[in-house]
């Protein structure tokens, strides 16, 4: 579970996020979706604990982000859109850290799977340099999947792959969905967000511009019925955005 209540994150006079909330179940997909600068990044970044809120509060699967950092950071895996390797640690040497970093008891049985499952395998003894941009993501993506997270965080989960490794990436979020784990993805990529997400949250110039189903984004404003999905993210983020019937 994600819980968001009232963030608000300013950057000196500077309006980054103004009084953002909203909650993600587990199992849930919400997508995070907005133009450049709408405020994404800072709320991924926050909702990991790298950034502090200037005010409001966030709870991850039921622990107060501020209050038990640590405890709360235990429990979510943030996968930024540029995955942070070491550079003289191979790929299974990078899942081997992680596990001793957060106690992973199981962990040896566990790291062949997930090698497998995000086609790395044929790579586990390889330095970072010697990897592509898409098997980085991958790695970077295995490294959080290993302690099991209540919370899923992914920037751009799908930069750098090609149409193989895209399926099995949606494969593998779909999957921990199933599994109980709540995923915000946040993607300009709008037609993986309508396959994957259930739910959306479109923000504008640090505000919610429309939080639901699309289903129910649509009933709240009537002139979007009958529109695609990047036409109601265009009329919902562009200067005319539209506003909700209510």
């Amino acid at each position: 579970m994600i819980e968001v209540d009232g963030f608000t994150k300013l950057y000196g006079d500077t309006v980054a996020v103004q009084s953002l909330s909203f909650a993600v179940a587990p199992g849930d997909v919400l997508g995070l979706v907005g133009p450049n600068g709408a405020g994404k990044t800072t709320t991924l970044r926050t909702l990991a604990g790298i950034l502090q809120p200037t005010s409001g509060r966030i709870r991850i699967a039921g622990v107060d982000l501020q209050g038990d950092p640590v405890a709360a950071k235990a429990r979510l895996a943030f996968i930024p859109d540029e995955p942070q390797l070491f550079d003289y640690l191979t790929v299974t040497e990078h899942l081997q850290f992680v596990a001793r970093l957060y106690g992973v008891p199981d962990a040896g049985p566990r790291i062949p799977g997930l090698l497998e499952e995000l086609e790395l395998t044929a790579k586990r003894d390889a330095l970072p340099t010697e990897l592509s941009r898409g098997m980085k993501q991958k790695l970077a993506i295995a490294c959080g999947l290993l302690h099991r997270p209540a919370a899923l965080l992914l920037d751009e989960p799908l930069t750098g792959l090609d149409p193989v490794g895209i399926r099995r990436m949606k494969e593998t979020i779909t999957a921990r969905a199933r599994e109980g784990t709540a995923v915000i993805l946040s993607s300009h990529l709008l037609h993986l967000v309508e396959e994957l997400c259930t739910r959306l949250l479109v923000i504008r110039r640090g505000e919610v511009a429309a939080f639901g189903t699309i289903a129910e984004i649509v009933a709240e404003r009537p002139a979007l019925a009958g529109r695609t999905l990047e036409e109601i993210f265009i009329a919902l983020t562009g200067n005319d955005a539209l506003p909700s019937a209510a």
